[in-house]
C-alpha cells in the first residue's frame, strides 16, 4: 500500500504523476490539494483570503462559509475531477470523493483559534477542524474492487457541517489505519530545503528523530508541516519521501530516492 499526497501548487505535473501511477504495481490512495486554484477562484470571485497565526506560531487560513464554498469548487470539484480524468486516461479506475461523501473523512470542529490582534488575545471561530475518523469500510470496498480513491477536503464534522482541515493531518490519519509502507508527498521543491530559496540546500536523508529539531528551526506553515510529518511515524515504521512533483516522472523519481527520504 502506498499513500500519495499531491500538493496544491500550480506547477505540479499532474499528467506525469498519472502516467507514473499507471506503472505502480500495488494499491494506493491519493490525497490532493488545490490551494493555487482556490486562490485563483477567490480572486475571480472577489473573496478575500485571511491567514491567521495562532499563539503557538502556526499559520492557517480562516475558514468562513465563503472559504468552504471555494474549497468545494476548487478541491472537491475542479481539481478532484481533473485528477480522476487523468487517471482514467491512463487506465486507472479512479473514484473522486470529498470527506463529506459517505462521511468518508470525519473531523471534530475546532473550538477556536487563539490569536493576538491589537494587543489583545482573541478566540476566532471558523469552519475548520481535525480529522478524527475514516470510513475505512468504504475505502476497503473501493480498493478491494479495483477502484483507486482520490480524496480531498472538505471533511464532515460531528454536527454534519463541512469543515476545512490540513491534508497532512488527513494523510497521518490514513497512515494510522492502513500502515502504508511508503508515503510519497509531491511538492513544488526538490525536497526538504534548509533554505527555501536555495535548491542546493536539499536534505536528501533525514531520520524521524531529527524532525523535532527541524520543527524548532522553521516558522509559519512549514512548522505545521513538520509537525504533521512527525505524526506519520506515530503508528509504526514507514518511509516518507518528499519529492519534486514538477519533474517529468514525479512518482518514479520519488521511488528511486530523489528528494528527501525520512525513515
Amino acid at each position: 500500500m502506498l499513500l500519495i499526497k499531491i500538493g496544491g501548487g500550480k506547477e505540479l505535473n499532474l499528467k506525469g504523476i498519472a502516467a507514473d501511477l499507471a506503472t505502480v504495481d500495488e494499491k494506493f490512495i491519493i490525497v490532493h490539494g488545490a490551494n493555487a486554484l482556490r486562490d485563483e477562484l477567490a480572486q475571480k470571485l472577489g473573496i478575500e483570503k485571511k491567514v491567521v497565526t495562532s499563539l503557538s506560531g502556526y499559520d492557517s487560513v480562516l475558514s468562513d462559509e465563503n472559504t468552504i464554498d471555494l474549497m468545494m469548487m476548487a478541491y472537491a470539484g475542479v481539481k478532484n475531477k481533473r485528477i480522476v480524468e487523468l487517471l482514467q486516461q491512463n487506465g486507472i479506475n479512479a473514484v473522486g470523493l470529498s470527506g463529506v461523501d459517505g462521511k468518508l473523512l470525519q473531523g471534530k470542529r475546532n473550538s477556536g483559534i487563539k490569536v493576538r490582534e491589537g494587543g489583545k488575545t482573541l478566540l476566532l471561530r471558523d469552519f475548520s477542524g481535525k480529522p478524527k475518523a475514516i470510513n475505512k469500510q468504504l475505502l476497503d470496498l473501493l480498493l478491494e474492487n479495483g477502484y483507486t480513491p482520490v480524496l480531498s477536503v472538505p471533511l464532515i464534522d460531528e454536527n454534519n457541517f463541512a469543515i476545512n482541515s490540513e491534508n497532512d493531518d488527513i494523510v497521518a490519519l490514513l497512515q494510522s489505519e492502513f500502515k502504508a509502507e511508503k508515503i510519497i508527498s509531491l511538492i513544488e521543491a526538490p525536497g526538504f530545503l534548509l533554505d527555501k530559496n536555495d535548491p542546493s540546500s536539499l536534505v536528501s536523508k533525514m531520520s524521524k528523530s531529527e524532525l523535532e529539531a527541524m520543527e524548532q528551526k522553521v516558522e509559519g506553515r512549514m512548522k505545521r508541516k513538520i509537525l504533521a510529518l512527525r505524526k506519520l511515524f506515530e503508528s509504526g515504521d514507514t518511509t516518507v519521501i518528499l519529492s519534486d512533483g514538477r519533474n517529468e516522472n514525479p512518482i518514479k523519481d520519488a521511488l528511486n530516492g530523489k528528494g528527501t527520504t525520512i525513515q
